[in-house]
C-alpha cells in the first residue's frame, strides 16, 4: 500500500510539473507581434528621426514589426484616417502622438472597442491619455518645460519675448509659448507667432517682428524647424549677444549654437525614449500582462554649455 501511495504521488507530483510547464508554456509569447507606431509630424520634421532610430532599435531587441506611419504634411485630418486604417488591420498594439484630442478621439475609441491596446506619446498630456483609453503617456509635460525655459529666462531679466510656433495647429506647441509666458510672468499675447514650418518664411517672419520690435529681449523656438532659419535671421538682422535665446530639441547645428554662445538653452524631452519606451511595453503587455502603472516623463532637460558634450556626439541619433 505504501509502495502504491508513493508511486501514486510520485505521478501526481510529475504530472502536476508537466501541467505546470504546460501552463507556462502556454503564456509564453508567440514572438512577432505587429504594431502601428503614428506621429504627427511631417516628412520634413527632421527631428524625428531619433525617435524613428529608437523605433528601429526596439522593434529589433522586441523581435517585433513596428510600421512608422505619419501625415506627410503634418495634416491633422490625415493623421486621423491613418489611425482609422491603422485600427482596421487589428495591429497587436498602436503608438501615437496626441496632435490634437478632439481629432483623435473618435479612432481610438473605435481601438478601444475593438480591444487594441495603445500608448500615447510625445504631444498631449497624461490627462488627455488617459481620457483617450490609453495604457499610458511617455512624453514632456509642454507647459511645465516652457514653465521652466521661462523662469530661467526670467533670472536673466528678460521681460519681453518672441516665441516663433512652427506648428501652430498642435495644441501642445501653444502650451510651450503659454508656459514661457507664465515662467515670465507675463501675459502671451501677440508674442507668439505662426510662422509655418517653411525656413524662408520663418526666417523672414521672424526678422519683420524683430523690425516691428526692437526692444524684444528673448526668443523661444520649439524645436530646429523654427530654431535653425531664426538663427539666420539673427544673423543678419541683429547683434546675436542681443537676445538671449532658448530653444526646444537638438539637432546638430542647435548645438554647435549652444556652444559658441548664439543659444543659451536647449530643452531636450529625450525622444529616443519616446520611440523606445512604447514599443517596449506594449511588447511586456502582449506577453506577459506587464505594464508601468505610472506615466513616464521624459523630460524636459535643460542643454547648456556646461554639458552640452556629453549629449552632441549622440545629437541626431540618440539625442
Amino acid at each position: 500500500m505504501k509502495n502504491f501511495l508513493k508511486k501514486s504521488t510520485a505521478i501526481l507530483v510529475a504530472s502536476a510539473a508537466t501541467l505546470g510547464v504546460m501552463s507556462m508554456s502556454s503564456a509564453v509569447h508567440a514572438e512577432g507581434e505587429r504594431y502601428v507606431f503614428i506621429s504627427h509630424a511631417p516628412d520634413s520634421d527632421s527631428w524625428w528621426n531619433v525617435i524613428k532610430n529608437a523605433v528601429k532599435h526596439a522593434a529589433s531587441d522586441m523581435d517585433v514589426t513596428v510600421e512608422y506611419r505619419n501625415p506627410p504634411t503634418g495634416d491633422l485630418a490625415d493623421m486621423a484616417r491613418i489611425v482609422e486604417q491603422a485600427v482596421a488591420t487589428n495591429p497587436d498594439g498602436i503608438v501615437l502622438s496626441i496632435a490634437d484630442f478632439d481629432t483623435l478621439e473618435g479612432p481610438l475609441a473605435k481601438a478601444t472597442r475593438k480591444g487594441i491596446p495603445f500608448i500615447t506619446m510625445n504631444s498631449g498630456t497624461q490627462a488627455q491619455s488617459k481620457a483617450l483609453g490609453a495604457l499610458l503617456h511617455v512624453g514632456q509635460p509642454e507647459f511645465a518645460a516652457g514653465l521652466g525655459a521661462g523662469e530661467r529666462a526670467k533670472k536673466q531679466g528678460v521681460k519681453s519675448f518672441l516665441c516663433v510656433n512652427h506648428y501652430i495647429t498642435n495644441p501642445a506647441s501653444v502650451e510651450r509659448c503659454m508656459g514661457f509666458a507664465k515662467g515670465l510672468g507675463i501675459e502671451l499675447g501677440s508674442q507668439m507667432i505662426d510662422s509655418g514650418s517653411d525656413p524662408t518664411n520663418v526666417e523672414t517672419k521672424v526678422s519683420a517682428y524683430l523690425r516691428k520690435h526692437p526692444d524684444t529681449q528673448a526668443i523661444l523656438t520649439l524645436g530646429p524647424t523654427s530654431a535653425h532659419p531664426t538663427l539666420r535671421a539673427l544673423s543678419k538682422n541683429r547683434n546675436l549677444k542681443d537676445i538671449y535665446f532658448g530653444t526646444f530639441d537638438l539637432s546638430g547645428e542647435i548645438s554647435d549654437a549652444i556652444k559658441d554662445g548664439r543659444i543659451d538653452f536647449a530643452i531636450d524631452q529625450q525622444p529616443y525614449l519616446q520611440g523606445y519606451l512604447p514599443i517596449s511595453f506594449l511588447t511586456l503587455y502582449s506577453r506577459y500582462g506587464l505594464i508601468p502603472s505610472n506615466d513616464v516623463n521624459s523630460g524636459p532637460g535643460f542643454i547648456t554649455k556646461d554639458n552640452i558634450a556629453l549629449v552632441e556626439k549622440y545629437a541626431g541619433e540618440f539625442r
